[in-house]
């Protein structure tokens, strides 16, 4: 990508576009914000550095670029994380700056910044880009600073002092100082006080002098003066006035290419252009937008299949469209009337799509994946989710076998604020950016609910090389780095964790995948325990899924749901003790030994209960057998579920849900979602499955009074190619996925 670069002139920024360069993109351009008045060095700005910058007109020459400066009128109006359109604020001069350097350049597309740690800045940068249609480049962010540190002086940034404002930080000593010098001394600081080591909490600012992006000339500082803003304090404030400079021109100068140099309309490299202009007004393009998903096509009631949990505070709906393949125009028209039918159940609790956690995305068609996208958007925007965008998972899964329609959606609500969302735009080595409206992670009262993850290189945003395996790791350590952020662990706070494979994925690369995955949380458990690490480890759950297709035409999609305890000493182990509680026979099932082999749970006591049921062939067959009237030899084990015994499976489901969660001190109540997956080659039609679990739900209610039955089924029906416990045997008939957790 062409890319503007903002610079401060500090070491951040310079470096920053050093790693842009590095993963294959091309600086075209540079942009920078003063202040109104030459002779102030610093701006009581939460926004910008801007100490030195007399000094910053010479980087066009230094690296024979244009160079295209604003004059900063604005000021701090908006002070919350997440930033609004504000006419006044100095984040509208950034806006006014870049939108003429796309102007002038046409050709760019990313912008790039040096942040390292501060969301409130980062978040500011990736709000203009939206605006602009660029993509942030923040190469820097989440990097361990101490390397970063050694890296920016290892790779040739030759930066002084120009700020100092923390403890152990003396004007008088370290002011002008170059930041060779002082690492040993900063990273004692860090030691004795905790500083950001690169600077990052406001302890000092730096100008860079030299670099290997100079490549006309290095700059000497001549003459400088020091100011002391808080003199005398234990941390005092000082701050370089630069009084003179020159340029020295370097023995060997590279000039752009031909080529390169005639894309800018761009006459004369090492042009500095001012950027006059006044604030914007406030867009009114989102009025328009959403507008529009009023003009939908009217779809009868009864195509539409509503789902929804019991529990009040925190729930799931779904939604799908019964035969629609025979007026739809594609995913996109499905997907339009499905969120708009959810938009109105949401309404009729009084929730909006702020109040939503989490979105299970599923169509028939990945090749529509840009087309379900911008259809998306028009829903579910930054502006109607001032608390965050929810997160994300997006599969293809064969809807048009099972006559679900082209796109079928589910939603977990949550009917408070309270939630903490993580939603990085910028590319960045950290981890996979979510550019759309969608964020990575979402934090709601202990239970951390992750995007989809796949296998993406972070600074490249391509799939990783080296088939399902690769993948797979990737997309573990991209989860990873997004847990580090809630300071846990995929290795140890995973209570689920559900791997989508792609039908292209072969048999031997799912043995492989299952390997990769043992040995991936292995490795981190003991890294974990190396750090000092004192949290309890989680004994997770595993469930395997088969689908058609993956984003990006990736082989494995990770969808990971972490327990994060605010209270580190909370027990996190699974429960070993159940209840006393006994639970009654149902429908004449005993308990039996193999039973427990169906069953997968990690419970966390009196917080979570999670259940993967499987039930195989062969476990048909056993339920079947023990029916009442039904021997084994009766049963006919080819064609066992297509021939009746399918409300006896559903019940046998229903019943061993039903006792693992009264056995731990839940209830149906409790539950925040259901799922039954079923594999359509199985040839069981949807209704029946409907019918049978719907059946068994009012039987259930109708022998046990704790049970309630409201109008909508509180489970969702999800078609797959396959599913199991295991990478290798994806083989069950059915899996019942439950999820419960007490307010």
């Amino acid at each position: 990508m062409k890319v503007v670069a903002l610079v401060s002139g500090g070491k951040d920024s310079c470096y920053a576009m050093m790693k842009s360069i590095q993963y294959g993109h091309e600086i075209v351009a540079l942009a920078n914000l003063m202040p109104a008045d030459n002779s102030v060095d610093e701006l009581d700005s939460f926004m910008y550095q801007t100490v030195g910058h007399q000094i910053i007109v010479s980087y066009a020459e230094c690296m024979g670029l244009p160079l295209f400066r604003r004059r900063i009128q604005g000021s701090t109006r908006h002070q919350t994380l997440n930033y609004k359109t504000t006419p006044g604020d100095e984040v509208e001069d950034m806006f006014i700056l870049l939108n003429e350097v796309k102007r002038q350049i046409p050709s760019i597309t990313a912008v790039s910044s040096g942040a390292i740690a501060s969301d409130y800045q980062r978040l500011r940068v990736e709000s203009v880009c939206s605006r602009l249609g660029l993509v942030s480049l923040a190469y820097l962010w989440k990097q361990d600073q101490s390397l970063l540190l050694q890296e920016m002086i290892t790779n040739g940034i030759l930066a002084i002092t120009v700020k100092v404002a923390a403890i152990g930080l003396d004007p008088a000593k370290h002011l002008g100082k170059e930041i060779a010098f002082l690492t040993a001394h900063l990273h004692k600081l860090k030691e004795l006080y905790g500083i950001n080591v690169c600077g990052e909490g406001g302890e000092y600012e730096t100008l860079t002098l030299d670099c290997p992006l100079f490549v006309n000339a290095r700059i000497v500082l001549d003459e400088f003066q020091t100011v002391l803003h808080s003199p005398g304090s234990i941390a005092s404030v000082g701050v370089i006035h630069p009084l003179a400079f020159h340029l020295e021109n370097k023995d060997t100068v590279i000039s752009l290419d031909n080529d390169k140099a005639s894309d800018s309309s761009l006459e004369k490299k090492g042009s500095v252009f001012v950027v006059q202009g006044d604030f914007p007004q406030r867009s009114q393009a989102t009025c328009q937008s959403n507008s529009e998903t009023t003009n939908l096509v009217e779809v009868r009631d009864d195509r539409i299949y509503i789902s929804k949990t019991k529990k009040d505070n925190i729930f799931s709906i779904c939604c799908w469209l019964q035969d629609s393949c025979k007026t739809s125009a594609g995913s996109h028209e499905d997907l339009a009337v499905v969120l708009k039918h959810i938009e109105s159940q949401l309404a009729g609790y009084g929730f909006g799509w702020e109040h939503v956690l989490y979105i299970h995305l599923y169509i028939a068609d990945m090749n529509e994946f840009a087309t379900v996208n911008e259809t998306y958007v028009r829903f579910i925007t930054q502006e109607k989710c001032p608390f965050g965008v929810p997160s994300r998972s997006t599969i293809e899964l064969p809807l048009l076998q099972a006559s679900l329609g082209r796109a079928y959606i589910e939603v977990l609500v949550a009917n408070d604020s309270s939630k903490n969302v993580l939603h990085v735009q910028s590319i960045s080595s950290w981890a996979p950016s979510c550019i759309g409206p969608y964020s990575q992670a979402t934090l709601h009262k202990e239970i951390l609910h992750m995007a989809g993850q796949l296998g993406l290189d972070p600074p490249t945003m391509m799939l990783c090389n080296g088939g399902p395996s690769a993948e797979l790791e990737q997309a573990l350590g991209n989860s990873e780095a997004v847990a580090n952020v809630f300071n846990c662990s995929v290795s140890t706070s995973a209570i689920v964790l559900t791997i989508y494979c792609s039908a292209d994925t072969p048999l031997p690369e799912r043995l492989k995948i299952q390997e990769k995955q043992d040995s991936f949380l292995k490795q981190m458990r003991l890294l974990q325990l190396d750090k000092g690490s004192k949290c309890k480890i989680l004994d997770p759950i595993f469930l395997y899924v088969l689908v058609p297709d993956l984003p990006k035409r990736a082989f494995v999609e990770v969808k990971p749901i972490l327990f994060v305890p605010e209270d580190a000493e909370t027990a996190v182990t699974s429960v070993q003790n159940p209840s006393s509680f006994t639970v009654a026979n149902r429908w004449g099932f005993q308990h039996a030994q193999w039973h427990d082999s169906c069953i997968q749970k990690c419970v966390v006591s009196g917080k979570i209960c999670a259940i993967i049921l499987s039930i195989t062939e062969n476990i048909v067959v056993k339920i079947c057998s023990e029916s009442l009237g039904v021997n084994d030899e009766d049963v006919d084990h080819q064609n066992s579920v297509s021939k009746g015994h399918m409300e006896r499976v559903l019940r046998f489901c229903v019943y061993l849900l039903d006792k693992v969660i009264m056995e731990n001190g839940f209830s149906w109540e409790d539950t925040m979602n259901l799922r039954t997956y079923f594999p359509t080659a199985s040839g069981i039609p949807l209704e029946t499955l409907s019918l049978a679990l719907k059946n068994a739900m009012n039987e259930l209610a109708e022998m046990d009074q704790r049970v309630q039955v409201g109008k909508e089924p509180i489970y969702n029906i999800v078609p797959v190619l396959a599913a199991g416990s295991s990478a290798a045997s994806m083989n069950n008939i059915i899996t019942c996925e439950l999820f419960a957790r007490k307010s």
